[in-house]
């Protein structure tokens, strides 16, 4: 899994016998257990902050003299998913309602000297894992979706999903936004020149050193083979590009180790600053500073903006189709 914080279990009985044959029973799946007596504390603890990941409810629990208490846990716990298993020797019609209408999700026979009374307990258990490793895999395949798969880093749609929401933060507080797009130079070269794998994991250095660069909320992802995206917020075009000279001097200045010997990569840039108008305008603003960029050569920056209309020129350090 990959939380390692332990899962609660609750087990709701006033038993005390049942609760000790029991007990053990749950703590050997490397879960804590709580204990609970009555079906008031059972809804109070399933509206908790931190409610438990599976409840085991006795059919005895005091107050527990219809179906309600059940509901309204269910209810308690609306918007999380947890597993309610009844304790109970009687099938009879209360209990079998609950089961109907998803309120319960399971009923275990209440007396240990029940034939499949461990069998049916252990399956139990065994189905709540089975759910939480797929769970716990549906968030992984949900994971590996937002990132690029080499780096780590944001790929593209993720990126741009994050641009409308920053976008939308900076017209709400009147803030600037800018983007950095860096493209390293000639990558097709250093490709036939120093094969896939290596130029893989030059790729993956140039993500590390710049990540490094970067402030904690800024956001960075790999949008092409050999082209980044930094989404800076608080940042207008003239910061923008000090970040980019920063980031030319210090990120590419250095070698990056490799297996054919250290090689000196440089990039372009190219900044667009955003005045409240639609993401998708600065990151074609942001494109077309990098295509002047690279028009001026190796480790050029450049920048361009589209202002708004309230304003009377651009404001950034070159005109929109300059």
């Amino acid at each position: 899994m990959s939380s390692a914080i332990m899962p609660t279990f609750l087990l709701a009985s006033a038993d005390t016998a049942l609760i000790a044959l029991i007990e053990p029973v749950l703590a050997r799946s490397s879960v804590s257990v709580a204990i609970i007596r009555t079906a008031r504390e059972l809804v109070a603890a399933l509206d908790a902050q931190a409610p438990p990941a599976l409840v085991l409810v006795d059919s005895t629990l005091p107050e527990l003299t219809d179906g309600q208490p059940i509901r309204a846990a269910r209810v308690s716990a609306k918007g999380h998913t947890i597993p309610l298993v009844l304790l109970a020797d009687d099938l009879h019609a209360a209990w079998m309602d609950l089961l109907g209408d998803g309120s319960l999700d399971d009923i275990v026979p209440r007396d240990p000297g029940h034939p499949h009374w461990r069998l049916r307990l252990e399956r139990t258990l065994h189905s709540f894992h089975q759910m939480r490793q797929l769970e716990w895999l549906r968030e992984v395949a949900a994971r590996s979706a937002q990132i690029d798969p080499l780096t780590g880093l944001a790929n593209r749609s993720t990126l741009l999903a994050q641009l409308f929401r920053e976008t939308d933060r900076a017209q709400r507080m009147r803030a600037p936004l800018c983007l950095l797009l860096l493209d390293i130079d000639d990558f097709t070269y250093w490709n036939a020149h120093l094969g896939q794998e290596t130029c893989d994991d030059l790729l993956c250095q140039v993500a590390a050193r710049t990540l490094r660069m970067l402030r904690s909320y800024d956001l960075l992802g790999r949008v092409g083979n050999d082209e980044f995206l930094a989404i800076l917020p608080g940042c207008d075009a003239a910061q923008g590009t000090m970040l980019a000279e920063r980031i030319r001097r210090e990120v590419f200045s250095r070698p990056f180790p490799c297996d054919g010997g250290p090689s000196r990569l440089s990039a372009c840039f190219g900044i667009a600053a955003s005045h409240g108008i639609s993401p998708l305008v600065v990151l074609k603003d942001a494109e077309q500073a990098m295509r002047l960029a690279q028009e001026s050569g190796p480790e050029s920056i450049q920048s361009v903006s589209t202002p708004p209309e309230s304003l009377a020129g651009p404001a950034a350090f070159l005109p929109h189709n300059a």
